[in-house]
């Protein structure tokens, strides 16, 4: 099959066309993929934040057309229109049957960029090619667990819904299902890339009176604007503790980093009321550490600080749950993309996403 393979550091993809994809096994589904969406943790791989082995196949906010089912798959058919999600889930684990999903013991095979047995079904010239993110969707075919692709109307429009795949499930997730914001809540976003924007939105939805949305970038504060934020920031020159406060008068209920800086966090905390909560939904580097400074101030006021993987999400639910609410007019999911490019184009797609050049870039492969 074709696929954008990435190498090493400072090289463009390589388009290759002799990518061998095995057949789906027990379990499993072939789809071929239609579009997908250019993600910052696709970034973080490719700058070296997260390193993984290579060469690999990145690319995990995607939707397709099921094209083969393995052995005892029930629920998808050949033809089936899915949005594919990066945390599969068995549904058996520690962590499922207490409904923490977006936790399975499937999602360790993610920093691994292979399936949970350790291979990838993925090589070229029978040499591995790893599996980024857990899906290794710039490609034309994907293979993975029936609950990795969950199925959407016939109608529904590919180009479209494939954001759902991770921003939209990790921002409006973080908010409805993390944070568990209630309506008249007040919000902070820090960061206002594709995760951030889709926090704003969740927030609007959740029925927040106050979301207050901080980017350095005019362009993206203009866009919170339009998804339903009510106050925009500039941290360049704003003190945003100072403008929380001084909005709600008490301190922000809760605050998302959106940016994975993890410098952010400790502002945030501050930006936060007494038994307020700050979510962390952007993914850091490694290196990265997070300060909580002075210490006896956080655990004094009742505040409380929250990772959040894929907006702790259960994506058999969410998916058809986001596509609803898109479909009902609640959330917007064209206004996030601001360009498309073909699969040849990957490069510029990436160079987009350095620059901050508008929201998602897809990829039509």
């Amino acid at each position: 099959m074709r696929a954008a393979v990435f190498e090493s550091a400072g090289q463009p993809f390589l388009i290759a066309n002799d990518i061998e994809i095995e057949d789906p096994r027990y379990g499993e589904v072939k789809v071929r993929v239609s579009h997908c969406g250019v993600c910052h943790s696709d970034l973080s791989i490719v700058n070296g934040s997260f390193p993984v082995g290579t060469p690999v196949i990145l690319g995990h906010e995607a939707a397709g057309v099921v094209e083969a089912v393995g052995p005892g798959v029930t629920s998808l058919a050949p033809g089936d229109k899915v949005v594919l999600t990066p945390t599969p889930t068995c549904g058996t684990c520690y962590w499922c049957v207490r409904d923490e999903h977006s936790l399975c013991a499937n999602t360790s095979a993610i920093a691994l960029s292979s399936f949970p047995d350790g291979t990838t079904r993925l090589s070229r010239n029978g040499a591995t090619v790893y599996r980024g993110l857990g899906v290794a969707a710039f490609a034309e075919f994907v293979v993975t667990q029936e609950s990795g692709a969950v199925k959407v109307p016939d109608d529904t429009p590919l180009d479209v819904v494939c954001v759902i795949g991770c921003a939209m499930q990790t921002g409006v997730g973080a908010v409805l299902n993390t944070a568990n914001v209630e309506a008249g809540a007040t919000v902070l976003v820090a960061g206002l890339g594709g995760i951030g924007l889709a926090v704003v939105q969740g927030a609007r939805i959740a029925g927040a009176t106050r979301i207050i949305a901080s980017d350095p970038l005019p362009e993206r504060r203009a866009a919170a604007l339009r998804f339903g934020a009510t106050d925009v920031i500039d941290p360049t020159s704003d003190d945003v503790v100072a403008a929380s406060h001084s909005l709600t008068g008490v301190g922000v209920d809760y605050a998302f980093e959106a940016a994975g800086k993890a410098a952010l966090i400790g502002p945030l905390l501050d930006a936060c009321r007494a038994g307020g909560s700050t979510i962390c939904v952007g993914a850091p580097g490694l290196d990265e550490k997070i300060v909580i400074d002075p210490a006896v101030l956080f655990s004094t006021t009742g505040k409380k600080l929250l990772g959040c993987l894929l907006g702790s999400v259960n994506s058999r639910r969410e998916i058809p749950r986001l596509v609803e609410l898109w479909r009902r007019g609640h959330l917007d999911l064209e206004g996030m993309i601001t360009r498309k490019v073909d699969l040849a184009e990957i490069d510029s797609a990436f160079d987009d996403l350095v620059a901050g050049r508008g929201i998602r870039t897809v990829v039509s492969i």
